[in-house]
């Protein structure tokens, strides 16, 4: 009991991705998810011109090293998806989810998309509320899209947020 007043909070910064922090974030991804990415597919996509992504990193670690978490999105022509978010279990529900997809819009905001959509598993209960509560809303099913590692298969939830975009101020108000 004692040791929660003991302990220092750990502090994240979220800063753009770079190909260095391609390795953690496969690592992430392959704890998180049924088939996970590998460093090559990450890096991949980052090297795209309308892909962008964001990593938590621990204050203090070697950026290398201290990847808590990642997100990607990629934007085209006014649209944008949110293609994969991973925490990584010993820090989650600490926030950092939160911060990544509102770095994520932010950067979605300034590449001019007004509409992003996502897909998640109706299972990830945690994940949904998140999303709710940034503002997305489920507008279709996709059954049996995803598979776990026991075979079994779950519906997928689409899910899209319209962003009020003010040329002037470049705000995204879910």
């Amino acid at each position: 009991m004692l040791e929660k007043f003991f302990s220092r909070k750990v502090e994240f910064d979220i800063l753009p991705m770079q190909a260095t922090h391609c390795r953690a974030a496969s690592v992430i991804h392959g704890e998180r998810f049924s088939r996970g990415w590998s460093d090559g597919e990450f890096h991949d996509l980052l090297g795209q011109d309308t892909v962008g992504g964001h990593v938590a990193l621990q204050t203090g670690i070697a950026p290398h090293e201290g990847v808590a978490g990642f997100v990607l999105s990629r934007t085209a022509a006014g649209e944008a998806e949110i293609l994969s978010i991973g925490v990584h279990a010993r820090v989650a529900r600490q926030g950092l989810g939160w911060r990544l997809m509102r770095a994520a819009l932010a950067d979605i905001v300034a590449r001019d998309a007004a509409t992003v959509f996502l897909e998640v598993d109706e299972t990830n209960t945690a994940a949904r509320a998140l999303y709710s509560k940034l503002g997305f809303r489920k507008v279709a099913e996709r059954p049996a899209y995803y598979a776990g590692p026991d075979g079994k298969k779950t519906t997928a939830h689409v899910m899209r947020l319209d962003l009020n975009l003010s040329r002037n101020s470049r705000s995204a108000k879910p």
